[in-house]
């Protein structure tokens, strides 16, 4: 969510009426969220100037780890010097620690083409939104499930009730403290993520969503006391339902 709200932001300033925009202190202090939505608090450093040149060899842009040959204009100006020096400090400030391990598996790799090509510079601002909004489709329609195992019929479910909340085992990237409680795209997606936990024996799909419309499901490593609740389904082991009565 940050990294695809960044991304719109750097979009905007790329294509704004005064021209292309460089933050000139590109900072994480320099941002915050209001409303899911990533805005810069300080644009006292913000520039529309771009570098001027006589040749590509003016226009090297330097970071301290790295250096990117761009063209000079015939208009006298280096090619894109702002948009790619937001890019790439968008990449090395923010990128490089938050998408990493961000997502389902299955879209782990699309995830590390955005970063390698925008830690190279291979993709300007219209390619890298263009690739995160790829992803966010294929994450908020579930289609990175496809051509998976069906496993919800290895569980029996009961509607009409809930299990008591309380600590249990913990997991990652968990939206709760107390224990493991992962976005799902649905009960089927679950189902593979319990099979996947070896403490794992039962789950029920809260009536929590995330910022994409996903519900949340929290895993449990016990069959704890059932509460009637008609809006909810807990989906049990049939292994461990066996010889147990419910």
């Amino acid at each position: 969510q940050i990294c695809l709200s960044l991304v719109k932001l750097l979009f905007y300033l790329a294509h704004s009426p005064l021209g292309s925009i460089a933050l000139l202190d590109f900072q994480p202090r320099q941002f915050v969220m209001v409303d899911g939505n990533l805005k810069v608090t300080d644009m006292d450093d913000a520039s529309t100037e771009e570098l001027s040149c006589k040749e590509d060899n003016d226009c090297t842009l330097d970071f301290p780890t790295k250096s990117f040959p761009l063209q000079c204009s015939a208009a006298g100006k280096c090619k894109g010097i702002n948009e790619k020096k937001n890019l790439f400090n968008a990449y090395r400030y923010f990128f490089t620690y938050l998408l990493p391990h961000s997502a389902p598996p299955a879209l782990q790799p699309f995830l590390s083409d955005i970063l390698n090509a925008t830690g190279d510079l291979r993709y300007g601002i219209n390619e890298t939104l263009k690739a995160f909004e790829k992803v966010l489709h294929l994450y908020k329609s579930g289609l990175y499930l496809q051509k998976r195992p069906l496993l919800l019929k290895d569980y029996i479910s009961l509607k009409g009730f809930r299990t008591v909340e309380g600590e249990d085992y913990k997991c990652w990237p968990s939206y709760s403290h107390l224990g493991c409680l992962l976005s799902v795209h649905s009960a089927e997606e679950a189902a593979a993520i319990c099979n996947s936990q070896s403490q794992c024996q039962s789950f029920i799909i809260t009536q929590q969503r995330t910022w994409t419309g996903r519900p949340l499901a929290s895993f449990q490593s016990s069959l704890t006391d059932l509460i009637p609740d008609a809006n909810a389904v807990v989906y049990i082991k049939r292994s461990v339902s066996s010889g147990k009565r419910l």
